[in-house]
């Protein structure tokens, strides 16, 4: 078994929808395929540099895990197909840092909850996201010529000459 730390952005509207249950989606994946979580815990919530997948913001769960290093190959590939898991990344940790244990402890409490989103950010809900797409896809005119096939023989006839 091997220690990783992986950093996940996931889609704020899985979060939104319930962070708990966001969460226990990853963390099911992650013992799936044979990883004892260590921690996982909310990082943070950010606007994102470019979308992802159509999304302008995520948030983060980091979590630390062990898992056989053969077994990683499901894990990632499972991650890929995911609809919540945005990106990823994984990598080699030597331990698991006393403050990411203590932060874990602390987001298993009851009394936990997500802070809610910046005043200035707007929740993205599906709709959003489709009317987004709509706006970006721009209306092409084409003007089509209709030629008989005599016409364009001549033509072309005429051209060689």
């Amino acid at each position: 078994m091997k220690l990783y730390e992986t950093m996940l952005l996931l889609d704020n509207q899985a979060v939104r929808a319930g962070w708990r249950e966001a969460k226990a989606a990853v963390t099911e994946v992650l013992t799936k395929h044979g990883a004892r979580v260590a921690t996982a815990r909310r990082f943070d919530e950010r606007k994102l540099a470019y979308p992802i997948k159509g999304k302008k913001r995520g948030t983060y769960l980091l979590a630390y895990y062990e898992i056989d290093p053969a077994g990683t190959d499901g894990l990632r590939r499972e991650l890929d197909l995911s609809e919540t898991v945005l990106r990823y990344i994984q990598i080699g940790a030597e331990s698991v840092p006393e403050t990411e244990r203590a932060l874990h402890q602390a987001e298993l409490a009851d009394t936990f909850e997500v802070p809610p989103p910046p005043e200035d950010v707007e929740v993205e809900t599906v709709a959003d996201s489709a009317e987004e797409a709509a706006e970006e896809v721009e209306a092409v005119e084409v003007e089509v010529e209709i030629i008989e096939p005599t016409e364009a023989l001549a033509e072309t006839e005429e051209e060689e000459e």
